[in-house]
């Protein structure tokens, strides 16, 4: 069924949503807020972008224009409802297409930041896969992999431009390793926890393309307190 909800507690910005795809989850506002954003930044790739989340806040946070890359036809409309409900269609800009196919039809050195939310799961994972395939899609490693990820921001992203995504901790080697065959510097970390005493389940990183080495590891974000409600960063980062 498909709803219209306010996001979160951004001011005056909606997002359209059907429970039958994959909805926008805390690791997309997470990232939002992550990533580095500088004054001569013009413009950012969102690759898998969903429903558009991660543009639609970062539109209220940076003057930024934003090209948002989506392979599911049934999320792309969704995500174009929303762009046309907060008047944003002159700034992010939806694409529909296979992101793989995408920067090989692009020219070099465009973009000055990407983000991405990607599947988490490898494909071979078969217990994990869900029987919807649109969720499916969203959640392994079917049309996406980490390297993919990597050689377009190899390619698209301008010398010292950045790239963030998230993940899960047990493919954290992977993704630095990866990184560095591409070029992509790592130059900071954050782990996110569910509570204080628990593991990470989810990490943020961001790299720079042809950066110099060195890596910052910044203090653990914890999403719930000890009465299981929001921790007030988070709630912070909901603002």
């Amino acid at each position: 069924m498909k709803v219209t909800n306010d996001l979160l507690e951004y001011e005056g910005l909606k997002i359209v949503q059907d429970s039958e795809f994959f909805k926008f989850s805390l690791d997309s506002v997470l990232l939002a807020n992550f990533i580095t954003i500088n004054k001569k930044d013009k413009v950012l790739l969102d690759i898998g972008t969903g429903n558009a989340p991660i543009p639609l806040i970062l539109s209220k946070k940076t003057e930024l224009n934003i090209d948002a890359v989506e392979i599911q036809k049934e999320s792309y409309l969704l995500a174009s409802e929303s762009v046309l409900l907060n008047n944003l269609k002159s700034r992010i800009n939806l694409i529909n297409s296979d992101i793989k196919e995408y920067y090989k039809n692009m020219e070099s050195d465009r973009y000055d930041l990407i983000t991405c939310n990607p599947p988490y799961f490898k494909n071979h994972d078969k217990k994990r896969i869900n029987n919807n395939g649109t969720k499916a899609i969203a959640r392994h490693e079917l049309t996406l992999e980490i390297n993919d990820i990597f050689k377009v921001a190899r390619k698209l992203l301008k010398n010292n431009g950045k790239i963030a995504i998230v993940h899960r901790p047990e493919r954290l080697i992977e993704i630095i390793s990866s990184m560095k065959v591409n070029n992509i510097e790592p130059k900071k970390i954050k782990f996110v926890h569910p509570y204080k005493g628990k593991n990470a389940n989810i990490f943020l990183i961001e790299g720079t393309k042809n950066g110099k080495p060195g890596i910052k590891v910044m203090e653990s974000i914890y999403v719930h307190d000890e009465n299981k409600n929001y921790t007030e960063e988070i709630k912070k980062i909901f603002k």
